[in-house]
C-alpha cells in the first residue's frame, strides 16, 4: 500500500494562517511545551504530545484563520497560568466538568481559542 500521508501522521491535521508566525509558534513552545521550529516556505510542524499542527503565515495572500482547539495536558491548571502569563485573555478560568474534564479556556493574541484539559475520569 502507497503511504497518503507522512508516517506518524493523523488524517486530520489543524492549521492556523497567521501574520505572527514565530509568535505563535512562541505562545505555543511557551504554554504547551510545544516541539518545532519555524520554517520558511513551508507551513511550520509543531507538535504538543502526539499531536501535530500546521501554523503558517498567510504572506499577504490568505487572511488569518485562527482556531477553535480542545487540548488534553498533564495539569490543566498550571498550563492555564502559563498561558495568561505568555499574553493570552481568559475566557473561562479552571473548572471542573460533568465529564471529568478539569478545563480552562483562553484566546491568544492571534484570535486562537484554547481548551486545556486534563481528564480526571478513568
Amino acid at each position: 500500500m502507497t503511504q497518503f500521508k507522512p508516517v506518524g501522521w493523523p488524517s486530520i491535521i489543524p492549521r492556523i494562517v497567521t501574520s505572527d508566525l514565530a509568535g505563535l509558534a512562541r505562545f505555543l513552545r511557551d504554554v504547551f511545551d510545544a516541539q518545532g521550529d519555524v520554517r520558511s516556505g513551508a507551513p511550520t510542524e509543531i507538535r504538543i504530545e502526539d499531536s501535530v499542527i500546521l501554523i503558517s503565515d498567510g504572506g499577504g495572500v490568505r487572511d488569518a484563520m485562527p482556531a477553535f482547539l480542545y487540548v488534553y495536558v498533564q495539569n490543566a491548571d498550571e498550563t492555564y497560568r502559563r498561558a495568561i502569563a505568555a499574553g493570552a485573555e481568559s475566557i473561562e478560568p479552571p473548572a471542573d466538568t460533568p465529564y471529568d474534564d478539569r478545563r480552562a479556556m483562553v484566546r491568544d493574541a492571534w484570535a486562537n481559542v484554547w481548551q486545556i484539559a486534563t481528564h480526571r475520569g478513568n
